[in-house]
């Protein structure tokens, strides 16, 4: 069973799905299958390990709303805990790479 703040981070990776859908109209299908097969917390680490760009991330960074990206969330609080140094520096890199500056 996980935690309560893996449930909510979860529940996060949900909503930026709907934010991406409902904002931005953004059907991020297999982001969402793998939160949904995984629970969210694994699915971010997968992406995070992955070589290169999300196929989300890039279709949110040409909407100019990477601030609804998985990278974006993971950094701030209070999830960033659930992440090593190397998987927040790895987001973090890719957002300054696209030129997001808000942390």
């Amino acid at each position: 069973m996980p935690n309560d703040i893996e449930a909510r981070f979860h529940q996060e990776m949900l909503s930026i799905y709907r934010k991406a859908k409902d904002e931005c109209h953004y059907n991020a299908t297999r982001f969402l299958q793998m939160v949904s097969d995984q629970g969210g917390l694994q699915a971010a680490k997968s992406l995070l390990h992955a070589e290169g760009y999300s196929e989300g991330l890039t279709a949110l960074w040409e909407r100019c709303r990477l601030d609804i990206t998985m990278e974006a969330v993971v950094i701030q609080q209070p999830w960033s805990h659930l992440f090593t140094e190397e998987e927040l520096a790895t987001a973090r890199r890719r957002l300054q790479e696209l030129g997001y500056t808000h942390d």
